[in-house]
């Protein structure tokens, strides 16, 4: 599957701090591949209509099992209430039982460095990815 490219929801106020996340997911599984791979357009359909959402991005290695995603929010309190509505909710739950490895970063920029790259998302991952390693 091709990336879907970032987008952007709705643009943050000029000179505001705008919340990342960048997120790994490692699926077991070729079929917990392709489930997660079936909901994804629908979990980035969702991102884009959330309040306070200001960028997205998914990049989805079905036959590798791996998928990133991206995201810039208006605030920590926004991407919570993201997470925690459906469907996305749901999603994340009955992913649990596939994945393999997940693991997330988060981190605040300036509005005017959106949109985040891919090579900068993946650096920060595989960096807390070696930090947890090492504890």
């Amino acid at each position: 599957m091709p990336d879907i490219p970032w987008s952007t929801p709705t643009r943050p106020a000029p000179g505001a701090e705008v919340y990342i996340m960048a997120s790994r997911f490692e699926t077991a599984s070729l079929t917990g591949a392709l489930r997660f791979f079936l909901k994804s357009p629908g979990i980035v359909l969702q991102t884009r209509k959330a309040p306070g959402a200001h960028g997205v991005a998914l990049r989805a290695r079905v036959l590798r099992r791996t998928f990133l995603t991206l995201s810039a929010w208006e605030d920590r309190d926004a991407l919570y209430r993201f997470a925690g509505s459906e469907p996305h909710r749901s999603s994340s739950r009955a992913a649990a039982a596939y994945t393999k490895e997940a693991g997330f970063v988060f981190w605040t920029v300036p509005a005017s460095e959106l949109a985040i790259s891919w090579a900068e998302a993946e650096r920060r991952l595989a960096e807390s990815k070696r930090e947890k390693e090492r504890e």
